[in-house]
This record gives C-alpha cells, sequence and structure tokens, in this order.
C-alpha cells in the first residue's frame, strides 16, 4: 500500500496559515477578556475585535470573517460557553459586525478607516445583541431601556478598538514596505 502526498486542494497554504495565526491571536484576547468582570452583562472591551479589524483592511472579509467565526466558536468552547446564550449573543454579534464591515468597507474601507470600521462594527455588534436578548432570552420592554448605556458603550469600546486598529495597521503598513 502506498501512501501518495496530499494534493494542493488539501494541503494548507498561505492563508490557511494566516486565519490560524490571526485566529489564535483574537482566541487568546477572547479568554483574556472573559477572566475580566464585567461592569454590566453583555459590556466588555471587545478587544479581540482589533484583530478581525487589522484583519480586513489587510486581507478582507472572507478571511476577517474566518478569523471572527473560528474566534467565537473555538473561544467558546474554552471558556465553556459554547451553546449557551452567551455563546448565541456573541455569535450573533460577530455576525451583524461582519455584515457592516463588508457593506461599510464596500464604500471605502481606506476612506472609512479602522475606526470608522471599528464603530460601525461595534454600534452592530451591540444592535444584534440587543435584538436577541429582547426577542429570545427577555421579551420585556425594559430590556430595551439599556439600549442607551449599551450603545455608549459600543461607541466607547469602538473607538479605542478602532484607535488601536489603525496604529496596529499603521506598524504592519511601515514594516511591510507598503506605507500608509
Amino acid at each position: 500500500m502506498t501512501v501518495s502526498a496530499p494534493d494542493a486542494a488539501s494541503s494548507p497554504d498561505r492563508e490557511d496559515h494566516l486565519v490560524a495565526g490571526f485566529a489564535a491571536l483574537a482566541i487568546a484576547i477572547h479568554i483574556l477578556e472573559a477572566a475580566f468582570p464585567s461592569p454590566m452583562p453583555g459590556v466588555k472591551p471587545g478587544l479581540a475585535n482589533v484583530v478581525t479589524v487589522v484583519v480586513y483592511l489587510r486581507y478582507g472579509i472572507r478571511t476577517a470573517a474566518w478569523v471572527a467565526m473560528l474566534r467565537v466558536l473555538v473561544g467558546s468552547m474554552l471558556i465553556g460557553t459554547f451553546l449557551s446564550p452567551t455563546f448565541l449573543m456573541s455569535a450573533t454579534g460577530a455576525c451583524a459586525s461582519l455584515v457592516v464591515l463588508g457593506i461599510v468597507g464596500s464604500l471605502g474601507r481606506y476612506l472609512v478607516g479602522a475606526v470608522g470600521l471599528s464603530l460601525a462594527a461595534a454600534f452592530a455588534h451591540m444592535a444584534a445583541q440587543i435584538t436577541v436578548a429582547y426577542l429570545v432570552f427577555i421579551p420585556h420592554p425594559a430590556i430595551l431601556s439599556l439600549t442607551p448605556i449599551l450603545m455608549t458603550a459600543a461607541l466607547i469600546f469602538g473607538s479605542v478598538s478602532g484607535l488601536i486598529a489603525a496604529s496596529v495597521d499603521g506598524l504592519l503598513r511601515s514594516g511591510d514596505g507598503r506605507g500608509k
């Protein structure tokens, strides 16, 4: 019996290695954030999203989607929230963020920049989570009264994440000779 070498379609390529590396970084940040207390349910800095925005700017929506989805899936398995309400909220927020990244980015991702993309994604993420919380878990109008507080958190954390993503992207650009 002879074993043949895997064909090119089944062996990992450069993009697979990029996705794995960026996903590992995002998962590590996701796990670290889970270890810190939250000021209120549903509110955390979302610094793993910095990785998603940087990946989106450098490699596009397809690679960013892989990184974000792997982060949510593997991160939830590692912290023990897989298939829990937390997982559903995280997955829904990530999907909404990716859709908005694609839409806003198609308008000109370099015109909008990392901060604009991060803010749009943060607002989409929070809006999706509020919607799921209301429709699935707490179908009471009182949950909607948290919207201003949660959207303010999205504004603050989305801005911070966007500034970090812009800085990281700038450093990467200067390091690979592509400039600004």
